[in-house]
């Protein structure tokens, strides 16, 4: 799949501006703070339905304006399309003009792998960061899978606060049973599609760790969980009653979820090298790129946003090497060579932008 074209009006520093891509690689190169992230933003938001950068919506229309639009242009496959995102005191979502009524009907039109210098927090940050990495993946390919996480979230806001009223207003726990059954299987759900996807990363994830780093390391993952089913998932939050009650919130569910990465049996996190820890990064996201492509039949965009300059040149062409025949917006600061392969360069200066040859 590829975008044709970009329409910005009023999006961040952008006022008024078009950008027609080519299939291959396209380059965004020119000084910090000039838009080049934005560009990405906006690809990420026709394909996510929100942004990677804040979740203040307000901040990406242009401060002197009241109003924000997108067009994303694409096509793929066995269909062209077009999102398009209205931004003001709420968010409009069209698809080929058609208004959508919630994200998940969004998601899986364009399909997208984006790689910045932020995602090292998947390794060494919290697991909040590894689940939204799943989440984020999950939800392009099973759009069901959005809306269940959402039901799995409310029912927990729902049980927290009638923990806080057993705590504080000393009521009775009556109500429990009926927000643990709907955790509980909501929960179970959530864990059969993340056991999937951690399952399909697996069997990518360790032969293309091992090209990169030239058979040197293995790499290993595992998932960690309270839900693994139902059952086990209710015993769980009636074993935890009087400790979630003192707290006035529930500490084991989906909600906590996390998983762990290894190279040759040691936890990457604790103790890899930064080195190991970016190829890691590296190897995980391509992973998701080619489940992806298992899934629909074609690869997805690649969005890399100043992520080349986290690379040494042993790894930059490592990565080259498996990116071939995949859409690919590049910013830098630097314009970069990339031999034998098409491509287009934009010079990118204080909100807008100049192709160059």
């Amino acid at each position: 799949m590829n975008i044709k074209k970009i329409k910005l009006i009023n999006f961040r520093n952008y006022i008024n501006q078009e950008i027609d891509l080519c299939k291959d690689i396209n380059i965004f190169f020119g000084d910090n703070a000039q838009g080049k992230t934005n560009i990405i933003e906006a690809i990420y938001m026709s394909a996510i339905g929100k942004s990677f950068r804040t979740k203040k919506e307000k901040e990406i229309i242009n401060f002197e304006k009241e109003n924000s639009q997108i067009e994303v242009e694409y096509e793929k496959i066995d269909r062209k399309g077009k999102i398009k995102i209205e931004l003001s005191n709420k968010k409009n979502i069209y698809h080929n003009d058609i208004k959508l009524k919630k994200i998940s009907d969004l998601l899986g039109n364009i399909n997208i792998v984006i790689f910045s210098p932020d995602d090292i927090n998947i390794i060494k940050n919290g697991p909040s960061n590894r689940r939204r990495f799943l989440n984020i993946m999950i939800s392009q390919l099973r759009p069901k899978y959005l809306y269940i996480l959402n039901l799995y979230l409310k029912t927990l806001e729902e049980r927290n606060n009638y923990l806080r009223k057993i705590k504080i207003e000393k009521i009775n726990n009556k109500l429990l049973d009926i927000y643990d059954n709907q955790l509980a299987n909501y929960g179970s759900i959530i864990f059969n599609y993340r056991k999937e996807f951690i399952n399909k990363i697996y069997d990518k994830i360790n032969k293309i760790h091992k090209e990169i780093t030239k058979e040197k390391e293995e790499l290993n993952i595992i998932y960690k969980s309270d839900c693994e089913n139902k059952e086990k998932y209710l015993n769980i939050l009636k074993s935890e009653l009087n400790n979630d009650i003192k707290r006035g919130y529930t500490n084991k569910g989906v909600h906590k979820d996390d998983f762990s990465i290894y190279i040759n049996n040691k936890q990457v996190d604790l103790y890899g090298s930064q080195g190991q820890q970016r190829t890691v990064i590296l190897s995980l996201k391509l992973s998701e790129l080619n489940i992806i492509y298992d899934e629909i039949g074609e690869y997805p965009i690649l969005l890399l946003d100043d992520f080349m300059s986290e690379l040494d040149e042993n790894r930059r062409k490592s990565f080259l090497d498996n990116i071939k025949n995949i859409q690919v917006l590049i910013t830098c600061t630097e314009d970069i060579e990339i031999k034998n392969i098409n491509l287009k360069k934009f010079n990118v200066i204080n909100g807008k932008i100049y192709e160059r040859n």
